[in-house]
């Protein structure tokens, strides 16, 4: 049955409802329902929004929901928020009562620049050839396979998935240790599923780290526990050693939002202690395809396979709407996880038979090795550019993945840099939300370079410099964003 809160304010009606158990993001139901509220004219223009850690609070969510859908509404123009002031509703749309008759409706502003996170090239996406492979299988597909769907996932895009990420990744693994899912948050909910089961309570995380782990944990029930993140990445000293704690959720490769690759005497700590807790490592292998500095280390799995899960998806190297992604568990721990999926949940046969042929004759590969250089090419200018515009920024993580930690100069408010690029068209996302205790992150902002045009990388810096001044101007800080 569905589980519904409702966010209320007092003398506002209620404003909308987030059902945890439907599949779509919170913070899309949110920012829908918000939208909606707006146009009926529950909300009139000028009425202020709750803050974000408030809103968040009364929600029971991460902070993160609220500033992704408060970010969203921001660039469709519904809304505005500075520093100083509160966020307030600039627009109530074509049916909005509320709507006064001097203002002039202000039409939502497009984004001419992505610089959020968590994207690939989407217009480097291989249409033609992915449409090709659709064809050919839905054509020589025999009746009986559409007859139903496996639960694991379509035997030979299992196969396919496990000699590659053998040979890619050099995990150890075989057909029969892959489960097909839609990514890698439905993989953290299932093992959190698994591990409830077997009367676990909480699940160790990286602080800072991806808010939408945290939440489809909780969505399985368990509670997620804070562990910190340093320039070497997750601190494995920190876990508990006495049991009380048997899985911990990291991303190895690339840390999100740090940066930061966990180095081998750590690897080497991190696997020790799963050992010593029979437990599992949860490893997030989100975009480890993209190393620019040297080979990436390969999976952590495969130094101690029978105490690991591997998880990976397509999101970052083809796209997120293709909901395709794998889990790799063996022995024990793919027996528990097994045992909670109940259906099929992955993508449908066609997607699953059309990857498989993309794997199979080469041309994910030949995808990778293109997307590859052209993300080292993006990076290295758009560091350029930092450098020259924001000389006072400073800027972190390792060669590798789809985006950068800038940390902020003085009196800018990575909040007010985001609502101020949004209203220049300039998609931005702060790290405070990623942060679960660590508040050394309030002052940065992560930029992804993955959806970004590379003929637009100089424009796209002077609009975020351009943010920053106004963010820094609008806290009355007299020293400016330099050019």
């Amino acid at each position: 049955m569905a589980v519904e809160q409702t966010i209320s304010r007092a003398g506002w009606d209620e404003l909308v409802v987030v059902d945890r158990s439907d599949p779509e993001p919170l913070h899309t139901q949110l920012a829908r329902g918000l939208r909606q509220a707006i146009v009926d004219g529950r909300v009139p223009v000028g009425d202020r929004l709750p803050a974000s850690r408030a809103l968040a609070a009364e929600l029971e969510c991460s902070r993160w929901v609220v500033t992704e859908a408060y970010a969203q509404l921001a660039a469709e123009g519904w809304i505005e928020g500075r520093t100083g002031s509160a966020t307030r509703v600039r627009n109530a749309g074509a049916g909005g009562a509320s709507q006064p008759r001097s203002a002039p409706r202000q039409a939502p502003v497009a984004v001419r620049f992505d610089l959020a996170p968590g994207l690939p090239d989407l217009r480097a996406f291989p249409r033609r050839r992915w449409l090709d492979a659709v064809r050919v299988e839905l054509a020589t597909l025999p009746f009986d396979d559409l007859r139903e769907l496996d639960p694991a996932g379509d035997p030979r895009l299992r196969r396919a998935v496990s000699a590659h990420l053998g040979r890619v990744r050099g995990a150890v693994v075989t057909a029969d240790d892959v489960l097909v899912l839609p990514g890698v948050r439905a993989g953290v909910h299932l093992v959190a599923t698994a591990l409830r089961a077997s009367g676990a309570g909480v699940i160790a995380v990286e602080d800072p780290g991806w808010p939408r782990l945290r939440d489809a944990i909780r969505a399985a029930g368990l509670e997620p526990l804070p562990v910190p993140v340093d320039a070497d990445g997750l601190r494995v000293d920190l876990l508990p050693r006495d049991g009380s704690v048997r899985a911990v959720v990291t991303a190895p490769a690339h840390q999100y939002p740090t940066g930061t690759v966990l180095p081998p005497a750590r690897r080497a700590q991190l696997v020790s202690w799963a050992q010593s807790v029979d437990g599992v490592v949860v490893e997030d292998d989100y975009d480890s395809e993209f190393r620019y500095d040297r080979r990436p280390y390969g999976v952590l799995q495969a130094l101690a396979p029978e105490h690991g899960v591997l998880l990976g998806s397509v999101s970052k190297t083809l796209a997120p709407a293709l909901a395709t992604g794998w889990l790799v568990a063996r022995g024990e721990w793919r027996a528990r996880i097994a045992s909670a999926l109940a259906s099929p949940i992955g993508p449908g046969l066609i997607d699953q038979l059309a990857l498989a042929s993309f794997v199979e004759s080469g041309q994910y590969d030949r995808h990778l090795r293109s997307a590859r250089l052209r993300f080292r090419r993006r990076r290295d200018a758009l560091l350029a550019a930092l450098a020259v515009a924001l000389p006072e920024a400073e800027i972190s993580g390792s060669a590798a993945g789809l985006h950068l930690l800038l940390r902020l100069p003085g009196g800018a408010d990575p909040v007010a840099v985001v609502a101020a690029g949004a209203r220049r068209g300039l998609r931005l996302s702060a790290a405070a939300p990623t942060a679960v205790r660590a508040r050394s992150y309030d002052a940065c902002l992560i930029l992804g370079y993955g959806n970004l045009a590379d003929a637009a990388v100089g424009e796209a810096v002077r609009t975020l410099v351009e943010s920053v001044r106004e963010a820094a101007e609008g806290a009355g800080d007299p020293r400016k964003a330099r050019r």
